[in-house]
């Protein structure tokens, strides 16, 4: 906007070219020609870009169609993999399945949440007198993170009735989810250590000026910062943790994919595993989703300078 030297900008007025305000409540503003046009230019750009990628996507799936359906084998794969009939038949039985796997997930995502947390306040603990306590936990992480999950459920579901201990349960479903637990609870202690740690010393140094404790200054001040920091990475480990709960299967227990193994093996037919992979998809994408959500509104607050 030009401005004559030796007088005042018009109150309002900006560099875009808009009418004036016309006052402070800004009752008599108008959108000028330019700011229109960039607008459409916008708008018409966005739905350029919208029907290219709808395109593209028609696109590549046509093409991924074409190539299978197209493949020497196809006909055979269809009716062993894509069984409608099958299909069917095995949706309810691994519905029905999946109702452990739920209660499996609610259960050890709690007892993962707490006994990750204790071994993370362990290893963060100060003084030459924990150092056995910070010992142990290090011991812990490192050991249940580096010993792959299948291996671990294998020794507790399998070795541990083996051991015939008096007072301690044979049952696969409360044995897989042990192992489930041991696992899990050493990626979120690090989770929960690496938050804890993200907490600038200064704000531990405010609340023990303030007169708290060294342990009220952990749980009023530095654990709720840490765990709304670490909000986005405990959500993925809980998805990961959903879709592993299907492993306890292996102790015999009669979960989503023990239910389409039993069909599989009374029909020789692979439609009832391609079910329940399908329903453990459908079960993860909204809590993906969710978790998206979160981190991209995460990331907002601290572009912005806003709370954590």
């Amino acid at each position: 906007m030009t401005v004559v030297k030796g007088e005042p900008a018009q109150e309002g007025a900006d560099d875009t070219g808009d009418t004036p305000r016309g006052g402070p409540g800004g009752d008599g503003y108008v959108p000028s020609e330019r700011r229109l046009a960039r607008e459409r230019h916008r708008r018409v750009r966005a739905r350029r870009a919208t029907a290219i990628a709808a395109l593209s996507t028609l696109v590549t799936a046509a093409l991924l169609y074409l190539v299978v359906v197209n493949a020497p084998g196809w006909p055979r794969t269809k009716e062993t993999f894509f069984s409608a009939h099958y299909a069917r038949e095995a949706f309810p039985k691994v519905l029905e399945g999946l109702w452990l796997n739920l209660r499996l997930l609610l259960v050890c995502g709690a007892a993962v949440l707490v006994l990750g947390m204790l071994i993370a306040i362990a290893r963060t603990l100060r003084g030459p007198v924990f150092f056995p306590l910070r010992v142990l936990a290090a011991a812990y992480t490192d050991f249940f993170r580096g010993l792959p999950l299948i291996i671990n459920l294998m020794i507790v579901v399998l070795g541990v009735p083996a051991l015939r201990l008096q007072g301690v349960t044979v049952d696969p479903v409360l044995l897989g989810g042990t192992a489930l637990t041991l696992t899990y609870s050493a990626y979120v202690a690090e989770v929960f250590r690496a938050g804890i740690e993200s907490v600038h010393p200064s704000q531990r140094a405010a609340a023990r000026s303030l007169g708290l404790t060294s342990r009220q200054a952990l749980r009023h001040v530095v654990l709720p910062q840490a765990v709304r920091r670490q909000v986005p990475p405990l959500l993925n480990d809980l998805v990961s943790l959903q879709k592993d709960t299907g492993l306890v299967s292996i102790g015999g227990a009669v979960d989503a994919v023990r239910a389409a193994d039993i069909i599989v093996g009374r029909s020789l037919n692979y439609t009832p595993y391609i079910v329940a992979g399908l329903v453990f998809v459908a079960l993860t994408i909204p809590m993906t989703r969710f978790t998206d959500w979160v981190t991209a509104r995460t990331d907002r607050q601290r572009a912005q300078g806003g709370s954590l």
